[in-house]
């Protein structure tokens, strides 16, 4: 007797707010952004022959109100935007897929596990907060919590929940009960992924980006991953901890991702590779970059980098941590990867800062001072049309002198590139520091005591100040985060951060949500 094919609803959590009195919010927007993991789950698994579909929460105009908290004096109401999640009806699946990689999220995800699994069906859980913090979504009712990043764990966790093999050939998984089983068996590469059916890179495509306004002929905005884990281990990082190496996707199988990403409709694609520069360091894998980017210009794509692109790899000396590594601008690579013709090529390219004095050994994995704002003049003259210059602030050993330091060395930055295009979209990004859980630093904030906010709605955004340093409140972190962030175009300014923390105008109603 033939088995009937399992059905799978795999969860795109809405979005959230953080609503002052006057309705205005304090969080980061993401409404319309590119599904890039769900893309790659939603493909793998309907390759498998399971019938998976995507239940976007997002989509949506439904705001339900969860809970309060008070930072810097304010009261704010947290609001998740999208779909009602107390109306999914879990029979309408055999088993339910939910992802989180941020914890700012995290009380959302839960509440969707509780109410579906209060219907009696299984829920999967994956994504990097719960894969760090497990027992809060084994508490909210978990059947399975994915610890293996690569995907290769996901079918033995669906056959299992499903009853058609024994726990013995699980790997890779966090059970109800709180068993792990260790990764066993294939763990995927990026080659391996399989290709997403058109209507699925659809359905998955963005409408809006982060960094910048958007110009509306790049739209939508289609994504791939073509490389996985780090050669790094950053202690602010996660990907470190999931023990997959460096894995990368062929120069062949990434243009056959770009390619079904502008059949669906992308006219820009978002590269959300962990380390695509990572490729410099085997022999041929600059050539692999040049032939990827030349393939993505062919096809009349715009790329976009907003994870960061590390910089050091861009030299001659590939970045190799040795002494005398030759670290002027490999020129060549530079062109390839960050250059623009009007039409094709990089349109976006978040850069990682650098600390010109203070904070310095923060930064040690990236370029001197003087060699990094040789690299970053060489790649405006590529023709890069906008940059946001990402920046991690609030130290623990941050002061008002260092915060002047870098203000200036900023705006110093800023003029140098303005110098060479006077139309260069340039922004800052002042992220502040953030206990991530799962990582080095996240414990030594706790650590010290640090860490005001232990609320991942707040500390979870990466905006929202929630640590001190031994000089200096989050208040005022969060001053001077509006204050770098005013450096920069007023053409193009981003509204993913929200700056507003005036007071109110008269104009503007108590309750009057503004997104």
């Amino acid at each position: 007797m033939m088995r009937r094919t399992a059905t799978i609803g795999l969860i795109e959590l809405p979005e959230l707010g953080l609503f002052d009195s006057y309705g205005r919010n304090r969080a980061s927007v993401r409404r319309g952004s590119t599904l890039i993991s769900k893309q790659v789950l939603l493909a793998n698994l309907q390759n498998y022959g399971y019938d998976a579909q995507l239940v976007n929460l997002k989509d949506g105009d439904y705001e339900g109100a969860y809970g309060e908290v008070t930072w810097g004096g304010t009261k704010l109401t947290k609001v998740y935007v999208g779909r009602n999640i107390f109306e999914l009806k879990a029979d309408e699946y055999d088993i339910w897929g939910v992802t989180n990689n941020f914890s700012q999220h995290r009380e959302v995800a839960c509440f969707t596990i509780q109410h579906l699994v209060r219907q009696g069906k299984p829920v999967i859980v994956g994504g990097s907060d719960a894969i760090a913090e497990p027992e809060m979504y084994l508490q909210a009712g978990a059947s399975a919590i994915i610890t293996d990043k690569s995907g290769g764990s996901n079918r033995s966790a669906i056959e299992y929940l499903l009853g058609n093999i024994p726990k013995e050939e699980l790997g890779g998984v966090i059970l109800a009960d709180g068993s792990h089983y260790s990764q066993r068996g294939h763990v995927l590469r990026p080659e391996d992924w399989a290709l997403p059916s058109v209507e699925v890179a659809r359905a998955c495509l963005g409408t809006e980006y982060w960094s910048a306004e958007y110009p509306g002929e790049l739209l939508a905005i289609g994504s791939v991953f073509s490389d996985i884990g780090c050669d790094r281990k950053c202690d602010f990082c996660q990907t470190p901890n999931y023990g997959l190496g460096y894995r990368r996707m062929s120069p062949q199988r990434t243009l056959e991702w770009l390619a079904k990403q502008k059949e669906a409709g992308a006219r820009s694609v978002v590269g959300s590779s962990d380390q695509f520069m990572a490729r410099v360091l085997r022999e041929e894998g600059r050539d692999e970059i040049l032939e990827i980017m030349k393939g993505a210009r062919e096809l009349g794509l715009a790329m976009l980098w907003p994870n960061g692109l590390e910089l050091r790899k861009a030299t001659i000396g590939r970045g190799l941590n040795r002494p005398g590594t030759d670290l002027t601008p490999d020129e060549e690579l530079i062109n390839a990867v960050w250059g623009w013709d009007g039409n094709a090529g990089t349109f976006h390219a978040y850069m990682p800062a650098e600390r010109p004095l203070d904070g310095r050994d923060n930064y040690a994995k990236l370029l001197p001072w003087q060699e990094h704002c040789e690299l970053l003049r060489a790649i405006v003259r590529s023709g890069l049309p906008a940059l946001s210059y990402g920046i991690i602030i609030g130290f623990e050993d941050e002061t008002e002198s260092s915060l002047l330091r870098l203000e200036e060395a900023i705006m110093q930055v800023h003029a140098d590139l303005m110098s060479i295009n006077p139309n260069l979209i340039f922004q800052v990004s002042p992220f502040a520091i953030s206990p991530i859980p799962g990582t080095g630093q996240g414990k030594s904030l706790r650590e010290l005591g640090l860490l005001r906010f232990d609320d991942p709605v707040l500390y979870g955004g990466l905006w929202t100040p929630s640590v001190d340093t031994r000089c200096l409140s989050y208040e005022r972190i969060a001053e001077w985060q509006i204050r770098l962030l005013n450096i920069g175009s007023e053409k193009g300014k981003s509204a993913f951060i929200n700056t507003d923390f005036s007071p109110a105008p008269d104009a503007v109603r108590s309750q009057q949500r503004v997104w």
